[in-house]
């Protein structure tokens, strides 16, 4: 016997109704339940008995009150995982995406084969934008594979955001990975083809020896972060780190049928060339087209979208050209940043380890001239790591002076510039302050010891705030930050110093030692001596401890192993830099941790502490630190310094206080070379800044116009809903269903222990037995990371999706025992109208035929729409469609009696045939809207649209009806007459 059901019908197997799919076969049904998720669909085969099945109409007693539609309507749309618009993967992925982060993916959508430079400020959410086109290429059989590169140390927070935001489970090929997996592996197997997902350290993956592996096997769809790391200029030695990351991705980009997906918040380090290859990855002809021209701005507005904050903080709004603010969105980004300058001085102890110190290091520099060059560079190196040290910390210096010098192994004075100078400089680069947060050495001979383990002897006795005047400034700006509310971050240059602090500050209850910030402060340090994900659980630690007491305040001690790619905005908002860097980029980067998207307080403040009188630090901030944060004011984006730039300036500034005596030192900054560099700096800086404003407004997202988005924001949101509705349909129905409730906000928790029996069978796999069992309270957060046990507020979520399961089959399960909050019919008095208004709850299928590179694609999807009409049936005035929507916030007014009801609404159901024809044009206007948005949306290659249709199923199932009666009498009584 074969089946004759064609996809979309509708057929009752197995005691339930299922909706066929379009991959059945006349001797095999492919089913989905009717309101049942992608995880629920099973076969069928012809020796079961399958009828076709008809949906029941609603009952005349089955009345609830004015919530039933409302909830009935979302509990619908939550088991939507695919909707009938042309964005496939948006119901299926935990995160609404702001309006602004929907413009890469419009892009993106309109080539057919996909190849973007993503290069929004930093916190605008670069990552979501980038994962929003993953999921939706996945989602449409564009690309079944993907790898995404990016530096180890982000590689975990990649994985997280991937599986907890947009349902991809990627696998981590990292070096300490990489054994493991290949263990599992068919003997000639790839592990890329044995893993469809795999987040790869570019480091990793980018030598010789592993990298023709990843190229023979790579995925078709590859995402690209921090991109700038990439690439390199044309005058740059190809013996360099950049170089092999470039090489590795020319020859994944040589493919032109791979989709490529670049990320970077810096495309333009300052250098053209470097630039111009990075596109050139994105597009061959972007590498050399002339920008200034009309096509060199068309051709790069199809591939390249770079915005600030201040382009996205206020969207879709009248000054955007749209008429009118109804879908217009505010980002929540700080809106800036407080910034406070707090100095302190050396100690006279302090102060004349310094001077010894210099003088130490000035010695070893003139004796070193004299010896050669590469002795010269040797002790250059090893000055400057023992004054960065000494004037971070005085555990920093003791650890510096009694360690060797990386450089001095140097066999020439290359090789001593290329040991020496990444354990002393700030560069903006994340791979390469990745392990470079350790204390470096200062001892280049072995007969210097004893003079240096002097030294390192009276760095130890000055450990404590009684000496240590920076560290007692330190807590005096925190206890002030703590007393005001915030939780800060301290950024340290070295490992010793981070560690110093936090056992200077923590309170520790084992010892009863007090700290100085009280008990109700906890303190933690973060440094690379942890592993990223360490990292990540350590904070999270912190989080944890303070929250368990309201009052509490957290502080958390980190190098710049955390000054890129870790959201902290959740925890912190507060940045102290207790070290200068040398490059202004990296205390922008630091500061980028908590003043981003989520941040709820609307200032960040930061403090930046220095030293008066160490002759560094003042100028440091007053020629690199302030000039980047008057450029940033200005443009209203961070302007990188080249890494050269500032290493000429503080070289100037070392090199006087190494050669020159004390009371000379004055004169250092009105010295002929000093000037010489900083009016470069100044020069080469301000052409920088200048550059920048001309590119950004030569390279303005034009391609897609802000209508474009409203009206496909329009549409999702029609379809799908927002977070708002998830959030309060979760309240009133678990509130409904006799679950205890905890908490006003946005997060809240809540015990099960009295909700049916069906629904606490079905939560238990989702937060586990025990707590079901034992009735603790489930906590619902906003955030969609959740650990076992805890449910967030997003419609992917097991616990979201078991719950709407169980509204909806008991609404249409009229003899289902238990609570039904959701009821498919209601009768409401109310003063929201003024004459008798009915508001149908209907179900639409659609057939959907999209066209893909692996060849066509047949699709049922679904959609819930709400329509409205006043009068009978049979002489309907239908309402606009947001007059329908309206209705579902109009609350009764009056009581209604029961069995007026229940009359009411057997009228009303033996005369709804009448509407049917109405139903079913407006389901073909419908299609034809779904078509056009599908066309729109790919609109710029006819390649990519040629077979698309979109057709409806008929007749559409009549889920709910409710009406609405007038609360003033007079006309009560004309209705129902």
């Amino acid at each position: 016997m074969a089946f004759t059901y064609s996809a979309g019908s509708l057929v009752k197997a197995r005691d339930r109704e299922w909706v066929v799919l379009p991959e059945s076969e006349p001797d095999l049904l492919v089913l989905r339940p009717l309101g049942g998720t992608d995880d629920d669909i099973a076969a069928v085969f012809p020796f079961e008995d399958v009828e076709e099945a008809r949906f029941a109409p609603p009952e005349p007693g089955d009345l609830g009150d004015q919530r039933a539609a409302g909830l009935l309507r979302t509990a619908l749309r939550i088991g939507f995982r695919s909707g009938a618009g042309p964005f496939r993967s948006l119901a299926g992925i935990a995160v609404e995406p702001r309006a602004y982060q929907l413009v890469p993916l419009l892009m993106a959508l309109r080539q057919k084969t996909v190849r973007m430079l993503i290069s929004d400020d930093v916190g605008i959410g670069k990552t979501v934008e980038a994962g929003l086109i993953a999921s939706e290429l996945l989602a449409q059989g564009e690309a079944t594979r993907l790898a995404v590169l990016c530096s180890p140390a982000l590689a975990e927070q990649w994985q997280q955001e991937l599986r907890t935001k947009f349902g991809i489970d990627a696998e981590l090929v990292l070096a300490s990975t990489v054994s493991r997996l290949e263990r599992g592996l068919d003997l000639g197997q790839s592990l890329f083809d044995k893993h469809p997902q795999v987040i790869v350290s570019t480091d990793y993956i980018k030598s010789p020896r592993h990298r023709d592996d990843f190229v023979r096997h790579c995925p078709e769809l590859v995402i690209v972060d921090e991109a700038h790391t990439c690439v390199v200029a044309d005058d740059t030695s190809t013996a360099s780190q950049n170089q092999l990351r470039y090489e590795l991705l020319r020859r994944v980009a040589e493919d032109d049928s791979r989709h490529l997906v670049l990320v970077t918040a810096t495309p333009h380090s300052g250098k053209e060339s470097a630039f111009r290859n990075l596109l050139g990855l994105v597009k061959p002809e972007l590498a050399s087209v002339k920008m200034e021209s009309k096509l060199g701005r068309e051709l790069l507005a199809r591939h390249f979208v770079a915005r600030k904050r201040a382009d996205v903080r206020q969207y879709l709004t009248k000054e955007d050209g749209l008429s009118d603010d109804s879908l217009a969105e505010r980002t929540a980004f700080p809106s800036d940043r407080y910034f406070k300058d707090e100095t302190y001085k050396l100690s006279p102890e302090y102060r004349a380890l310094l001077d010894d110190a210099i003088a130490y290091a000035s010695e070893r520099v003139t004796e070193a001239d004299g010896r050669g060059r590469r002795e010269a560079r040797i002790a250059w190196w090893s000055a400057i790591a023992l004054l960065r040290s000494l004037v971070s910390s005085p555990r920093a210096a003791a650890q510096t002076l009694r360690t060797r010098s990386a450089a001095a192994v140097a066999a020439s004075a290359e090789e001593a510039d290329k040991l020496g100078a990444p354990l002393t400089s700030d560069a903006a680069d994340s791979d390469a302050m990745e392990g470079m947060d350790v204390a470096p050495g200062a001892e280049t001979e072995e007969n210097a010891g004893s003079r240096l383990k002097d030294l390192a002897d009276r760095a130890d006795q000055l450990q404590g705030p009684q000496h240590d005047l920076k560290l007692k400034a330190l807590i005096k700006h925190l206890k002030a930050l703590l007393a005001d509310g915030h939780n800060p971050i301290v950024f340290c240059r070295y490992i010793p110093t981070a560690e110093y602090l936090a056992t200077q500050l923590a309170h520790d209850p084992e010892t009863k030692k007090r700290g100085p910030l009280g008990a109700k402060t906890v303190v933690k340090a973060v440094t690379g001596t942890l592993s990223p994900q360490q990292r990540i659980e350590r904070i999270e630690q912190l989080a944890a401890e303070a929250g368990e007491d309201t009052a509490a305040r957290r502080v958390l001690i980190a190098t710049d192993c955390l000054s890129e790619g870790v959201n902290l905005q959740h925890h912190f908002d507060a940045v102290v830099h207790y070290d200068l860097a040398w490059n202004p980029t990296r205390h922008d980067q630091r500061e980028g941790r908590v003043d981003r998207y989520g941040q709820r307080r609307d200032q960040v403040r930061v403090i930046t502490l220095y030293g008066d009188d160490n002759g560094i630090d003042g100028k440091v901030l007053e020629v690199l630190i302030k000039k980047h944060r008057q450029i940033k004011k200005d443009l209203g984006i961070s302007v990188s310094v080249p890494d050269e730039m500032s290493t000429g300036v503080t070289d100037a500034i070392v090199e006087w206080l190494l050669l020159r005596n004390r009371e000379d030192q004055d004169a250092l900054f009105s010295a002929d070379a000093f000037k010489v560099s900083t009016a470069k700096l100044d020069s080469d800086w301000n052409s920088a800044a200048e550059r920048e404003k001309k590119s950004r407004s030569l390279f303005a997202q034009r391609s897609i116009h802000p209508e474009e988005v409203a009206r496909e924001v329009a549409s999702i949101r029609q379809a799908l809903g927002g977070a708002g509705e998830i959030h309060t349909f979760v309240r009133e129905s678990l509130d409904a269903l006799g679950a205890v409730l905890r908490g006003a906000g946005e997060d809240f928790t809540a015990q099960v222990g009295g909700a049916p029996a069906g629904l606490r069978d079905a939560l238990a796999p989702a937060v586990g037995a025990e707590t079901i069992e034992k009735d603790r309270p489930i906590p619902f957060h906003t955030d969609p990371a959740v650990t076992r046990g805890e449910a967030a507020l997003v419609r992917t979520d097991p616990v979201v999706g078991a719950l709407a399961a169980h509204i909806l089959n008991a609404a249409l399960d009229t003899q289902a025992d238990g609570a039904r909050p959701a009821r498919r019919c209601g009768v409401i008095t109310t003063d929201a109208v003024t004459t008798r208004t009915t508001l149908l709850l209907v179900r639409y299928r659609f057939h959907l035929t999209l066209p893909s590179r692996s060849g066509d694609k047949q699709m049922v999807a679904e959609d819930a729409r709400l329509l409205a009409f006043e009068g009978s049936p049979k002489n309907a005035v239908w309402l606009p469609q947001e007059a329908a929507v309206a209705l579902l916030d109009a609350t009764a007014t009056e009581n209604t009696d029961r069995h007026f009801g229940e009359r009411t609404m057997s009228r009303i159901l033996t005369q709804l045939p009448d509407t049917y024809s109405h139903l079913e044009i407006y389901g073909d206007e419908l299609a034809a809207e779904l078509d056009a948005s599908h066309r729109r949306v790919r609109a710029a290659s006819g390649e990519i649209v040629r077979g698309l249709s979109v057709t409806v199923q008929k007749p559409a199932d009549l889920l709910g009806a409710y009406v609405y009666l007038p609360a003033t009498p007079a006309v009560s009584a004309g209705a129902s007459a």
